[in-house]
């Protein structure tokens, strides 16, 4: 369990034994609160059964993997900027520019789909490598610059695209969609998800890179003081975003069986923040859990198919998740200053 919690300690030689104890205290801090979200799971899998019994039915446990799987990337492509105590509020922009751009490949232009797939993803490379040179160079915070991408993003892909929606696919995107495995309610897409996340654990764990990238988030200043390549750490989070973005909106295209521009956009801004921020993730950076996000992505999927099976409508859902997001927030704040309490009073 230890592997998916990764903060920035040890061989960097900015961290000091205090920023170690806080490390330490945060780690445990974290490990209860996903414990607490555990319980919340469970509690409202319970509600939602009891209210409507075909909640648990294979088929929604098919359904509810596959909107899972593409919440968890969300979260990831978040989460990895947060790493570096940085934002992106482009994943959703960035994420329905790789989902047309794909599916012009495919359709428009006839490319066979892994070629076409790995294009888009470097569409969405490419577009994260933008969000990550003018926040490096210009030193802008990371909210305005992309804010101001996310709307120059969809504007872009709107005129190019004309709004129109790409339904014309070869089968077997809409196939993979519809794949089932393990007996009939699991889809291979969370499969692919969990595979990313087990990746990104061991990136940041054990890669140079990975904890370069936290140290930047934890302390920028002394980062760069100590050698870390902070600016290259920060584009190389904005690209690895944009990619984890391509790849939800590619799983969005196989989930619907077609590229369409009204997928992504702002739908996926609050979850990008919930999954990775109540799992435990520090918005100011240098801490991550690849576990929490896959709950907390978990969180917002449950809520989506509860209140759909309970025929409750989808505008409750913003509500629940920003109730959600703003008790992390706090709890943060919390974890924040408590031990700084308690020092006070030890001096």
């Amino acid at each position: 369990m230890r592997a998916w919690f990764v903060a920035a300690s040890g061989d960097l030689s900015v961290m000091t034994e205090q920023a170690l104890q806080q490390s330490s205290y945060r780690s445990s801090f974290v490990m209860g609160q996903q414990a607490a979200l555990l319980v919340i799971l469970i509690a409202l899998g319970a509600l939602f059964t009891a209210k409507s019994p075909g909640f648990l039915s294979s088929f929604n446990l098919f359904t509810l993997g596959r909107s899972l799987a593409i919440d968890i990337v969300i979260g990831f492509s978040q989460m990895v900027v947060l790493a570096t105590g940085g934002m992106n509020l482009s994943v959703g922009s960035i994420g329905v520019c790789v989902a047309m751009a794909g599916g012009y490949f495919m359709q428009v232009v006839g490319l066979p789909i892994p070629l076409a797939c790995a294009l888009a993803l470097a569409l969405g490379g490419a577009l994260g490598w933008l969000n990550g040179l003018a926040i490096a160079k210009s030193g802008i915070n990371s909210f305005v610059v992309t804010l101001a991408s996310a709307n120059l993003f969809s504007g872009a892909m709107l005129i190019a695209t004309k709004a129109t929606p790409l339904n014309a696919l070869p089968r077997s995107v809409g196939a993979f969609g519809q794949m089932r495995v393990g007996g009939g309610w699991v889809s291979p897409m969370l499969l692919v998800t969990l595979l990313i996340g087990a990746a990104l654990a061991i990136f940041y764990r054990f890669s140079v890179v990975g904890r370069q990238s936290l140290a930047t988030g934890a302390n920028l200043r002394a980062a760069e003081m100590s050698g870390v390549p902070v600016g290259r750490r920060i584009i190389a989070a904005h690209v690895l975003s944009g990619v984890l973005a391509g790849i939800a909106g590619l799983l969005t295209v196989a989930r619907v069986g077609a590229a369409m521009p009204a997928v992504g956009g702002q739908d996926w801004l609050l979850p990008s923040f919930l999954g990775p921020v109540v799992g435990g993730a520090s918005l100011a950076g240098g801490f991550i859990s690849v576990g929490g996000a896959i709950l907390g992505a978990a969180l917002v999927t449950t809520i989506r198919s509860g209140l759909l099976v309970m025929g409750i409508g989808n505008f409750w859902l913003d509500l629940f998740l920003g109730l959600f997001l703003l008790a992390a927030v706090l709890a943060q704040h919390y974890r924040g200053n408590v031990p700084w309490r308690r020092r006070s009073r030890e001096g």
